[in-house]
């Protein structure tokens, strides 16, 4: 290993984005560095640093210096490196009450597996991306006071979607929820980057993180659809899973909100 990355990947394993750790590393080197010069030292795009020195100002590793040209100076190692370790203890206590949700959850439904062999009616299995598209809008449709969504790339529905505008204008007005987190690298985009302002303006709360594990769906806490991509057939290939079943839904929202918790508003879009 090169041993220039092996303090990035140990960062990263204490819970950094590689940026991150890249950038951190970069502005110990130095009393303070501007953005852009940052951005040389740590060889990360332009485009994206603003939002890297954000994410470390606000996770309180890193200080930013108010000016004609803003500077940022990273916080005492032996600090910054309490206060890690400090959210990855904190993430493992709430993974572990999910973990416990989830399992009084799924217990009952193994249970009930083993007792008959009746065809599991709650679940629906779609492949066709025209399926899959048209079940994304029912469920954004029937979706009555609550609508949260992991989205990444590659979208199988139209980035106009009618139907999630419709719901995140009625979800607004009614005051429901409607929130998506998104992955940065959909911001790439430009079609999804005004999609996103659009449904901003419609009434879409919106957090961005640097990894989604899945894409999700999730309606009033009953209702779930998500993709489960095939690990054999390789890339473009997936297949989605339509469940209702409050208590999954229930989990996999307790594991939303977790995400959004984490995750970080909307100020890159401002730039």
């Amino acid at each position: 290993m090169d041993p220039e990355e092996e303090p990035v990947s140990h960062l990263v394993s204490l819970g950094l984005a590689r940026y991150e750790a890249r950038v951190y590393l970069a502005l110990i080197r130095r009393e303070s560095y501007t953005a852009a010069q940052v951005a040389r030292e740590a060889d990360v795009p332009r485009q994206r640093i603003y939002d890297v020195l954000d994410a470390l100002v606000r996770r309180r590793l890193a200080t930013a210096h108010p000016g004609r040209v803003a500077t940022f100076s990273a916080v005492d190692p032996e600090l910054a490196l309490t206060r890690l370790m400090s959210e990855q203890r904190e993430a493992l206590e709430r993974m572990e009450r999910v973990s416990t949700t989830l399992t009084a959850a799924l217990l009952p439904l193994w249970s009930d597996g083993r007792s008959h062999s009746d065809p599991l009616d709650y679940i629906e299995v779609l492949r066709d991306p025209k399926a899959i598209s048209e079940r994304f809008a029912d469920i954004q449709e029937q979706a009555g006071h609550e609508l949260l969504s992991f989205s990444k790339p590659p979208f199988v529905t139209p980035a106009d979607n009618t139907a999630g505008l419709k719901a995140a204008r009625r979800l607004s007005r009614s005051g429901g929820t409607f929130r998506s987190i998104y992955t940065y690298e959909a911001l790439d985009v430009p079609e999804i980057r005004e999609a996103v302002e659009r449904f901003g303006r419609a009434g879409e709360e919106t957090r961005f993180t640097e990894e989604l594990p899945i894409k999700l769906v999730i309606a009033d806490a009953s209702l779930a659809l998500f993709d489960m991509p095939d690990p054999v057939a390789g890339t473009g290939a997936t297949t989605c899973l339509y469940i209702e079943h409050p208590a999954l839904a229930a989990c996999l929202r307790l594991a939303f909100l977790s995400v959004w918790d984490n995750a970080s508003p909307p100020d890159s879009l401002k730039r």
